[in-house]
């Protein structure tokens, strides 16, 4: 972890959908761009890709894109893609580890992180499985209290 200007700068990716973020996390070749690309074509917006600036604004861990990486987006076998559509600065709502499926249990208990002080609620995922988008989407959804859960990660 480096320190960003105000705050730090952490090796992951993170998107956005209706004013929050979700972060993503997990060493490189992890599949964190690989989701990214996923989600923007089901609607979510890019916030940055490979690097994420965290800093703390208010009580909320805000999420941005380090000024030389903004827009841009790794996909593995084509190349960077520039000048994307950036989202930034936005909330961080939801933290995901990024996980092969074996390593993720079928019903988790709830689980937060500390991102810049800041808690939030964690999650893993296996970013390459078919439904991997729709369980990020749906535990976003849950988290901002627009789904719930009657047991499991957020219950």
């Amino acid at each position: 972890m480096s320190r960003a200007v105000n705050g730090i700068l952490l090796h992951a990716s993170a998107v956005a959908l209706d004013g929050g973020a979700v972060l993503l996390l997990g060493p490189s070749g992890s599949g964190k761009s690989d989701l990214v690309l996923r989600l923007l074509h089901e609607g979510w917006r890019l916030v940055a890709d490979d690097q994420v600036a965290v800093t703390v604004v208010a009580g909320a861990a805000l999420a941005a894109p380090p000024p030389a990486l903004s827009g841009w987006l790794e996909v593995r076998g084509l190349g960077i893609l520039r000048d994307l559509p950036v989202t930034a600065p936005v909330p961080l709502r939801l933290a995901v580890e990024l996980a092969a499926r074996e390593n993720i249990t079928r019903l988790p208990v709830p689980a937060r992180i500390a991102v810049a002080g800041i808690d939030l609620p964690a999650l893993r995922l296996d970013p390459f499985g078919a439904a991997a988008t729709a369980k990020l989407t749906t535990a976003y959804r849950v988290v901002r209290g627009e789904a719930a859960l009657v047991a499991g990660a957020f219950a």
